[in-house]
């Protein structure tokens, strides 16, 4: 049954491969250059793959006769890779280069062989012939797939995607057969089904020819270098199995058992390598580097080093290790992991001007004391941006004029002397360890470190704007309070002194000296709360809110303003505010303050408190010069505006700011020469706690 269906199979590949390459021979030869190099070499792919069908459908698949005229096939697959990546991005690679010429030597002997063979001997294949083409087969098989995967690896932009289809198509055949014939050196039988199934195989790499002629699609096809190194290991896993199949061939043919030999030799092989690669860096570091050397077009894997370097620097989290708080840290261990070094020494400007160390990330003990890079290298790195090769400068090839300190030259431990460069001013300087397997720096490393430098650089700057930033904002918080504080001064400088001028005219009545030490006091105590206010320490105005009743609040204010003006204080009778009672104060008497100051001697200043709408309502009333409604718009609440001579402008400022704090507002209502009226607006202490009232009923029926 089996046997049946591949012979179907292989008419039908023969049919479909015939076919295809009668289509491809009658399209216009120009419109096929166009679409791919060497169009004519799939021409001939395609009928060499219908030949080989042909073989199959006659003699069966896997036998004699087949595998004589596969080689055929490959030789013909393998020319079509050779020019196609050959014009992809100009010359191939050496290595490929000798594999291509290898593999086609190779079918080529195989075809005169197998050819010679068969003529002389007939219809009765010689012994030998079966094995020696099957491990030709084999070879074939692995130098394609090999070939195929430096080629899609280096393809360049203008390599279209069916192209990498029919290299595709090319390796699942190779794959295919390569895994059938060692299932069969492994067993000692052949793998029949599988072998049988060849056809169907070829007949699924049919459409790739019809889709590169086509040219449907035009992306790039380029595999990641993760892939790459996993088609690497897989590759070194067939070719181990292949050397077992070898060995077992062998040792049959020869006789003898020497399975338990080959048992311990392959297993004392593998623990060696593995304990040699798991217990020494240097031995892993090796390996790197030679991969990247010699399988890799570049050094390093761009996209991925990016977002790991990237992630470095910026993962500064709240529960992280101390080199993940700490930027400079980040930022060696970031330019140390980039080039695989195994630590880093970060150097910041001291107080002179001289770098001095101020950070590392792994870097052994042993450091001098005192190691500072002058200010004269420092200039000179900064002008010319240049990267030190420490090992250059041990052998007396570096720039002389860059000045490398005496302790960085003796120390061999050091490597690299990265300059982190922001718009040409230098703010750090790395010096990076050198790697377990030490190398020479090339233009990829220096290009590397330069822009990642750059990036580095650009962290830093932006921490050091917050830091300066902070720095600003604390000094304009001070000199913010020590402005309101200035205001507050001048308001009891004036009311002390007005006291001193009605002291020389009644300082024999006993009422006056009464309400002369009850004002003392309350200014001795405004200037001990000023003080509080200036410290750093203190706390929001809203901070310790709290029920505050106002009547008392505006009869202390009415007892301290008695001095200048008599008030005419009203007030709803246990009405209370949720407010901090000393901003309500400091408020009120601002207000209170401006409205005598705006008022002719001996006319009235009210202060009225009401409930209202939910809230308290304290208005002050004055029968003053007024303000115009684009003043009370534009001006009358900017800091610094003042119609005062004497003024800061930071009362009505401050009273706002305060009110805000606590939840409330100021509204005014004013007309020139007709007075205002200054209403502070604050939460209603009841309404505050019916609403928590509220909140905890719900949320106590909620559970």
């Amino acid at each position: 049954m089996v046997a049946g269906l591949s012979q179907i199979l292989s008419g039908l590949a023969l049919a479909g491969f015939a076919g295809v390459a009668l289509w491809l021979l009658m399209r216009p030869r120009e419109r096929m250059a166009a679409l791919m190099p060497a169009p004519r070499l799939l021409v001939a792919t395609a009928a060499a793959t219908a030949l080989w069908c042909a073989a199959v459908a006659v003699f069966g698949p896997g036998s004699s006769q087949s595998l004589v005229v596969q080689p055929l096939r490959d030789l013909a697959m393998l020319g079509w890779l050779g020019a196609t990546f050959w014009s992809s991005r100009g010359p191939m690679s050496r290595p490929l280069r000798l594999i291509l010429k290898m593999l086609a030597t190779i079918c080529v002997l195989t075809l005169l062989l197998g050819t010679a063979a068969y003529l002389r001997a007939g219809a009765a294949a010689e012994p030998w012939m079966a094995p020696t083409l099957t491990f030709a087969t084999m070879l074939v098989a692995v130098g394609g797939l090999l070939i195929i995967d430096g080629g899609v690896r280096h393809a360049g932009a203008g390599q279209r995607m069916p192209v990498m289809a029919v290299a595709g198509g090319f390796a699942m055949l190779w794959a295919y057969e390569l895994n059938a014939q060692l299932i069969g050196a492994l067993t000692g039988q052949t793998a029949s089904t599988l072998v049988a199934l060849l056809p169907a195989v070829a007949l699924l790499t049919l459409p790739t020819y019809v889709l590169a002629a086509l040219d449907i699609g035009r992306e790039r096809m380029r595999l990641s270098r993760t892939a790459a190194m996993r088609t690497l290991i897989l590759l070194g896993a067939a070719a181990y199995l292949i050397l077992i199949g070898l060995t077992g061939a062998v040792a049959r043919m020869f006789g003898g058992d020497y399975a338990e030999l080959a048992q311990a030799i392959s297993l004392a092989v593998a623990l060696g390598a593995g304990g040699l690669l798991l217990a020494s860096a240097r031995s892993r570091a090796w390996l790197s580097v030679m991969i990247s050397k010699h399988f890799f077009e570049h050094r390093y894997d761009y996209r991925a080093e990016w977002m790991r370097f990237t992630a470095t620097l910026g993962q500064a989290a709240a529960g992280g290790g101390e080199d993940d708080r700490n930027l400079y840290r980040r930022v060696a261990k970031a330019l140390a992991e980039l080039t695989g070094s195994p630590g880093a020494l970060l150097m910041l400007p001291g107080a002179s001007g001289a770098f001095r160390i101020a950070e590392q990330w792994h870097w052994p003990v042993g450091i001098e004391e005192g190691a500072i890079l002058s200010l004269r290298s420092a200039f000179t790195l900064q002008e010319t941006s240049h990267i030190v090769d420490l090992d250059a400068e041990r052998r007396g090839q570096g720039n002389e004029d860059l000045a490398i300190p005496d302790w960085l030259i003796a120390d061999t431990r050091a490597w690299v002397v990265v300059p982190v460069l922001h718009f040409q001013r230098m703010i750090a300087i790395v010096v990076l360890h050198r790697p377990a397997v030490s190398r020479a720096l090339d233009w990829e490393d220096l290009d590397v470190l330069r822009i990642a430098g750059q990036q580095a650089a650009s962290y830093l700057a932006e921490s050091q704007s917050q830091q300066a930033l902070s720095e600003a904002r604390r000094f304009d918080e001070f000199n913010r309070r020590f402005a309101f504080i200035m205001h507050d001064i001048k308001n009891l400088a004036s009311q002390l002194s007005l006291l001193a001028r009605n002291a020389e005219r009644h300082a024999d009545k006993p009422d006056f000296r009464a309400d002369m030490v009850e004002t003392l006091k309350i200014s001795a105590g405004r200037l001990s709360d000023l003080l509080v206010r200036l410290s750093p320490r203190e706390r929001g105005p809203a901070a310790e809110a709290g029920r505050t009743l106002i009547e008392p609040v505006l009869n202390e204010i009415a007892v301290e303003a008695r001095p200048r003006r008599a008030l005419f204080v009203g007030c709803q009778a246990g009405l209370s505010a949720w407010a901090d009672s000393a901003s309500v104060r400091q408020v009120v008497q601002h207000l209170v303050a401006n409205a005598i100051d705006a008022s002719a001697p001996g006319t009235p200043v009210q202060v009225v408190a009401v409930a209202e709408q939910g809230r308290v309502r304290i208005d002050v009333i004055d029968q003053g010069v007024g303000m115009t409604r684009d003043f009370i718009r534009d001006e009358l609440f900017k800091p610094f505006v003042s119609t005062k001579e004497s003024g800061f402008g930071l009362g009505a400022f401050e009273a706002l700011q305060v009110a805000q704090a606590m939840g409330g507002t100021i509204e005014v209502a004013s007309e020139p020469e007709k007075g205002s009226d200054f209403t502070l607006w604050l939460p209603l202490a009841d309404a505050h706690g019916d609403a928590g009232i509220d909140a905890r009923v719900m949320k106590v029926a909620s559970k």
